[in-house]
């Protein structure tokens, strides 16, 4: 599951989205956002769909690359769905099972709510799959440069961000390396109760904190 974090990660292939300005992309992205936000319907969301496949399609990167990136969120959009489902009364009554009521409604919700998240996941991380963090960075210092004017610099906050950019690919390889030798030891993170798992997990957070820090230190 760890490999699976592609957030942060830059690819570098020679393609149309690669070569447009960070500015640009930066615009899309947030008018994007806001579209899939405001979408209501399946109709709508399928132009949102459609829309991010003719990007992915012109940035080149592989499409099991970007469905490999939705992986992590898994648990996320498991819980939502739930949600969805035990709580939305609309529609016809599927299943009417002691306190579980399942409508056409609520399943209806669940998905449209799944491929909504899963749109704004993905085109999110397409901005840095086809942006470096430097060109990023200038993208933002250039995006926010008027703001300088009344007294808000936004350097800073840019620097932190890609930072935090370049560092997660480096912090995700660590600790894969350290679960691979907790798992030559004997731990298991994939199998038993999620107590277990959880119990599993606990030799990881030492490690881990000490790696950000040791650098600040």
């Amino acid at each position: 599951m760890i490999k699976d974090i592609t957030i942060g990660q830059y690819f570098p292939f020679n393609s149309v989205i690669h070569r447009l300005d960070p500015r640009t992309k930066l615009l899309f992205t947030v008018v994007f956002i806001i579209m899939v936000f405001v979408s209501n319907n399946f109709i709508s969301l399928f132009f949102n769909f459609l829309l991010s496949a003719v990007v992915i399609g012109l940035s080149k990167i592989p499409v099991k690359t970007v469905v490999k990136g939705l992986r992590p969120i898994l648990l996320v959009v498991i819980i939502t769905s739930i949600l969805q489902i035990a709580y939305v009364k609309s529609g016809i009554v599927l299943i009417n099972f002691w306190k579980i009521q399942i409508t056409s409604g609520g399943i209806l919700t669940a998905i449209f709510m799944t491929i909504r998240i899963s749109l704004l996941i993905v085109m999110s991380t397409m901005l840095t799959y086809t942006t470096s963090p430097t060109s990023l960075t200038n993208g933002l210092d250039r995006t926010f440069a008027p703001f300088k004017k009344i007294g808000i610099d936004f350097h800073t906050v840019t620097m932190i961000m890609t930072i935090a950019l370049r560092f997660i690919p480096t912090l995700i390889e660590e600790v894969d390396k350290i679960m691979s030798a907790q798992k030559s030891r004997g731990a298991n993170f994939e199998q038993g109760s999620l107590v277990k798992r959880a119990k599993a997990l606990i030799p990881l957070w030492f490690p881990m904190l000490r790696l950000p820090l040791k650098n600040i230190w």
